[in-house]
């Protein structure tokens, strides 16, 4: 699946490319030379590629454990030599038109020049990442405390420890941020404050132990996404820690001087049925990691024929489907419709903590749970890191379905809930996919659509996914495979088997609309070979995710399906037990529109998918700034049923 969670990207925003969260853009090409003076061996072509699987697999050995080879200048020179190799072969050779891979790769490249010291190299390889960013405050926030970084030593040399140095550096990062317009970057200026401020030597070297360590040992190599994440942890170490607690405070300053939230556009455009309209209710499956049922007890779908006795008492195929189904990890039937506690029993409490304090945090928020999360990640010892992110990761996981339930439901008395569980793994080490793992899952999605069909669902909401490197990542860090291009292999299978369930089950129910979040890797889901985001269906809706303003998040995923953007940014709903939590992600954007959907369902019951997506559409408007991104209008829509 995709990151169900958002929460974790800050935490590791390090550990892909230090040179930004995102990379660069594809030279333009030069103009064509006069046939007269055309070289007599002209370079060839590069080679066309059309997803992330097509480009080579790359891995370098490792003797020794991940600690030893970072505490280790000549072995890190040695791997930095070679990744760089690798990088600019792959940039020389294929014809990559994915900016997001693009950006990854120059970024990575960025990490490699600052470690080198080549300021001018990594200058040129930001601006490149700049001129392929869409997104305007990534654009204009590109780089700068690396900037601010290579501006301070070239006028007072390299030693970051020294006052001159500190204080050429607060100065150039003051300069650069004071020029920030602030209704476009204060969501990122926070973010990056926050991260500044829980960032820290312990808590990188807890990652490593905790999931670079075990997938590097199960290998006994690198592949080049953990050399990549080495090389970032190594920079991050040497030049980013040092001077995260000037960025903390430059970021602050300049929230106290401009603090001031984004309007926020959703409220006027929020639609609320009354109850007394004697509306027809309307079935909505949230296909998702789970529901607490009580939270949602009086709407939530009851299946007269069933009881909880351990019985298939409708003979329907499953047991106690009183209120849905769910399936395990493995893809085997349960009776769970809310994720058991399993090996995190006890630890509920702190995950909720937790995920609030780091909320909190990236929204330069000043509350107790932030404090106490960034006290904890500061005091904490590397070897409890592993533990504390797998409690939070579970806490994530969690929580989701019943806070994605209460979007969709939200402001709708005719709403009705039915839950189809799909398990994901919280682990730092996550469980291996099997080829007869992906089948299990493959006839999964076929049965869950088929129950929804048989029970009358109208509109789903899909907020997770599968990507074909999530699976490749899960065989790396197990082991799996003899080599790297055997794994790929193996992934692509995999997600091949898992696409084709997945296509089928939603062709086969082309009378239900589904709703699907795009992701939070910043990508283009087609490139990346992601369902079902990926997929292009006249039943399927795929949501970006934008902020309070309706302006562009910095982590929503895109590409050609991805039409219409739906507030995605601190959203507030209910998660298991009652309380109210605020969540982000194109997983908090999707039920925004499931929302919509249900409610005109419920007002014009008749309509079919293509007509729901058609009117939502029609009713989004434009930003203003981005004219290619649609923004989710709940009023306009309906008052297109009119």
């Amino acid at each position: 699946m995709h990151r169900i969670v958002t929460l974790l990207i800050a935490i590791f925003m390090f550990v892909g490319c230090a040179g930004g969260p995102k990379p660069a853009p594809a030279p333009q090409a030069p103009p064509p030379v006069p046939e007269a003076s055309a070289p007599a061996n002209p370079a060839p072509a590069k080679i066309a590629i059309d997803s992330l699987d097509d480009l080579p697999t790359h891995t370098y050995p490792l003797t020794g454990t991940v600690a030893e080879l970072l505490a280790d200048p000549v072995a890190m020179g040695a791997l930095e030599e070679a990744y760089r190799k690798d990088l600019e072969s792959d940039l020389a050779t294929y014809d990559i038109t994915d900016e997001a891979t693009l950006r990854t790769k120059y970024g990575s490249l960025v990490t490699l020049d600052m470690l080198a010291g080549d300021d001018a190299e990594a200058l040129e390889n930001l601006d490149r990442i700049k001129a392929l960013e869409d997104k305007e405050a990534s654009r204009l926030m590109n780089g700068l405390t690396t900037r601010s970084l290579i501006e301070a030593r070239t006028a007072v040399g390299e030693d970051q420890s020294s006052e001159a140095f500190k204080e050429a550096f607060t100065m150039a990062l003051t300069s650069r941020v004071e020029a920030l317009p602030w209704d476009i970057c204060q969501d990122m200026v926070k973010s990056n404050k926050g991260r500044a401020e829980f960032l820290s030597e312990n808590l990188l070297l807890g990652v490593v132990q905790s999931r670079l360590e075990p997938a590097a040992a199960a290998m006994g190599a690198l592949s080049a996404d953990l050399a990549g994440q080495v090389i970032g942890i190594r920079y991050a170490l040497d030049h980013v820690l040092p001077l995260n607690p000037i960025v903390a405070q430059v970021y602050g300053r300049y929230i106290g001087e401009h603090d001031q939230q984004k309007k926020d556009i959703w409220p006027a455009r929020e639609v609320t049925l009354d109850a007394d309209a004697g509306l027809q209710p309307v079935m909505i499956g949230i296909w998702d990691s789970g529901v607490d049922v009580d939270v949602y007890k009086d709407i939530v779908f009851t299946n007269p024929q069933e009881q909880i006795d351990g019985k298939d008492d409708d003979g329907n195929g499953f047991v106690d489907d009183v209120h849905g189904i769910a399936f395990d990890l493995d893809g085997n039937p349960s009776t769970d419709l809310l994720h058991p506690l399993g090996d995190q029993e006890g630890k509920l409490d702190t995950a909720f903590e937790s995920m609030q304090g780091f909320q909190d945090l990236t929204s330069a928020i000043d509350s107790p749970e932030a404090a106490a999360v960034r006290k904890k990640l500061g005091q904490m010892p590397p070897d409890k890191v592993g533990d504390y992110l797998t409690t939070l990761s579970f806490g994530g996981l969690y929580s989701h379905g019943s806070h994605v339930a209460g979007i969709a439901s939200r402001g709708n008395p005719f709403a009705r809930l039915l839950i189809a569980r799909i398990t994901f793994d919280y682990h730092q080490t996550p469980q291996a996919m099997t080829v007869e793992t992906a089948r299990r899952l493959a006839d999964d999605y076929v049965r869950t659509a088929r129950y929804f069909a048989d029970h009358g669902v109208k509109v789903v909401n899909m907020s997770w996914g599968w990507s074909f490197k999530e699976i490749e990542g899960g065989l790396e860090a197990n082991g799996v495979g003899k080599d790297a291009d055997e794994r790929s292999a193996m992934a692509r299978e995999m997600i091949d088997i898992l696409s084709g369930g997945l296509h089928d089950a939603m062709t086969a129910t082309p009378q239900i609309l589904y709703v699907a979040a795009a992701g939070n890797s910043d990508n283009d889901v087609e490139f990346d070979v992601t369902i079902p985001s990926g997929f292009d269906l006249p039943n399927l809706m795929v949501v970006g995710a934008v902020d309070q303003a309706g302006d562009p998040t910095s982590f929503t995923s895109g590409g050609r399906n991805v039409k219409v953007y739906a507030d995605g940014f601190q959203v507030e709903s209910k998660v298991p037990g009652g309380r109210t939590m605020k969540m982000s992600g194109t997983s908090m954007a999707s039920p925004n529109v499931c929302n919509l959907a249900a409610k005109m369902l419920a007002l014009k019951p008749g309509l079919t998918p293509a007509q729901v997506i058609k009117l939502i559409e029609q009713g989004a408007d434009p930003h203003p700034e981005h004219p290619e991104i649609l923004l989710l209008n709940p009023k306009a829509t309906v008052a297109l049923l009119d």
